[in-house]
């Protein structure tokens, strides 16, 4: 049986990765699961400055999910690069950095920095995170400005280019089409849905930042159709699925969608072993329907 896949190059032994911002820098969950097992890690969202994030308080359960406004807070490249990555690097497993920037001038110095680093397998080009300061999401909503950042950041990397998709937007294949034109070798979709939550008693938002991301099971149906509409505009596109992916049921839902790879994120936060069980649990179902390679069931839905 295979669960090796490719993603613009990238060889992983499995299909299960981290999603940004979920996980750390991986090394937090040492302790809890051998990382060895990964697929790919996909570290927590990196500047070129260290970023203390929006004030508290930040997250909110909601039903069926999570509300979080971090604000992307980081330690910054320079330093994960010098404490974080050697330690990563004993790992056998894909290292994803995932960053940003305020500008495209940050977008492209951090890519160029994350490259001559070492250790690096791929980036992920963060443009689409629902609780940054007003203006900053017109990189992941607006097509023109999209276009100019990852056309920007292909001419300053070498590793392959994940560009992480926001779902806050009119027409996600036109995104994804952007984003591809542009030179994106693959792409991750989606990031948290745009939300917000009242404290009825106070009359007073329950975030800091009022607005958040929106993560966790509620989600999911979104993602997946959004996932599907993609591939099936750019089946040739490697897409890594994510959005409220608790078991392995869920990723084989969005495999089947057209996902060669998924992510888990907000199941982390419930049970640090998710991704163990979900991978185990795409072997079980892969073994029970006599499949004997992963790939074979990627874009599978009958419809």
């Amino acid at each position: 049986m295979n669960l090796e896949i490719s993603i613009a190059g990238l060889r992983l032994k499995n299909p299960v990765m981290t999603a940004s911002g979920t996980f750390g820098y991986g090394l937090e969950y040492a302790d809890f699961l051998d990382l060895n097992s990964l697929g790919g890690i996909v570290v927590k969202g990196l500047s070129i400055k260290p970023s203390m994030g929006n004030p508290p308080p930040r997250i909110w359960e909601t039903s069926c999910g999570m509300l979080n406004s971090i604000g992307l807070q980081n330690i910054g490249i320079a330093a994960f690069v010098q404490d974080k990555l050697p330690l990563l690097r004993q790992y056998d497993t894909t290292i994803i950095a995932n960053f940003f920037g305020n500008t495209i001038d940050e977008f492209v110095q951090g890519a160029g920095m994350l490259t001559e680093a070492g250790g690096v397998d791929a980036l992920e080009l963060n443009v689409s995170c629902p609780n940054k300061e007003a203006g900053w999401s017109a990189f992941g909503t607006d097509p023109v400005v999209l276009a100019e950042v990852v056309g920007q950041v292909r001419k300053a990397t070498t590793l392959p280019l994940i560009v992480k998709l926001s779902p806050n937007v009119t027409d996600i294949v036109e995104m994804a089409r952007v984003a591809v034109d542009a030179g994106a070798d693959a792409l991750s979709l989606i990031n948290t849905l745009s939300g917000m939550a009242i404290d009825i008693e106070s009359k007073r938002p329950r975030l800091a930042n009022i607005v958040g991301g929106l993560s966790g099971p509620a989600i999911k149906p979104v993602a997946i159709r959004m996932l599907w509409q993609v591939h099936r505009a750019l089946p040739s596109t490697p897409l890594i699925g994510m959005g409220g992916i608790m078991t392995a049921d869920d990723a084989i839902e969005f495999i089947l969608a057209g996902a060669r790879a998924v992510a888990i994120g907000t199941a982390n936060f419930v049970n640090p072993q998710a991704t163990l069980q979900v991978i185990g649990g795409i072997e079980q179902y892969l073994i029970r329907h006599q499949i004997e390679d992963i790939n074979d069931i990627v874009g599978g839905v009958l419809c």
